[in-house]
């Protein structure tokens, strides 16, 4: 007994001449369509069975940015502040001095402009400086 979906080559009743032969002929071409005939085109969304596939682009949202400053008090010493400014700001000594000299003429000045949890860190890590030091030196985040 042979394969159950058909005769297998050892079957005897199956010769050469009764196996079935394969179809040569080639798939018909497809319609032709008029240039205005639109109502027979396949991406016409009128027509039954057709739908429409749009693609949405993700657009990333740049994140809020905030100012961290230092606000003048008369007690903390000039000299501080240039260190803090360099320690946590990574300021160089001049553009250190800079910002201490604003600070002092203005009562408040940038130390930098970060995202939101780069800047709370730097607040924190500036105020425990100072208090650790005995120093009143404030700082403070605002966003921009």
């Amino acid at each position: 007994m042979g394969f159950p979906f058909g005769p297998t080559r050892h079957d005897p009743a199956m010769n050469r001449k009764s196996m079935p032969r394969l179809s040569t002929a080639k798939p018909a071409p497809p319609p032709t369509r008029l240039a205005n005939d639109d109502s027979k085109r396949p991406g016409n969304p009128g027509t039954p069975g057709t739908a429409v596939i749009t693609k949405t682009k993700t657009q990333t949202k740049r994140p809020n940015v905030y100012r961290v400053l230092i606000l003048n008090d008369d007690y903390t010493p000039m000299e501080f502040v240039v260190h803090v400014l360099e320690r946590f700001f990574n300021k160089d000594h001049e553009a250190a001095y800079r910002i201490m000299m604003h600070v002092h003429e203005h009562g408040i000045g940038e130390c930098g402009i970060y995202t939101y949890e780069v800047a709370e860190t730097k607040v924190t890590q500036v105020m425990d400086f100072s208090r650790k030091h005995q120093h009143p030196l404030q700082c403070v985040m605002e966003k921009k």
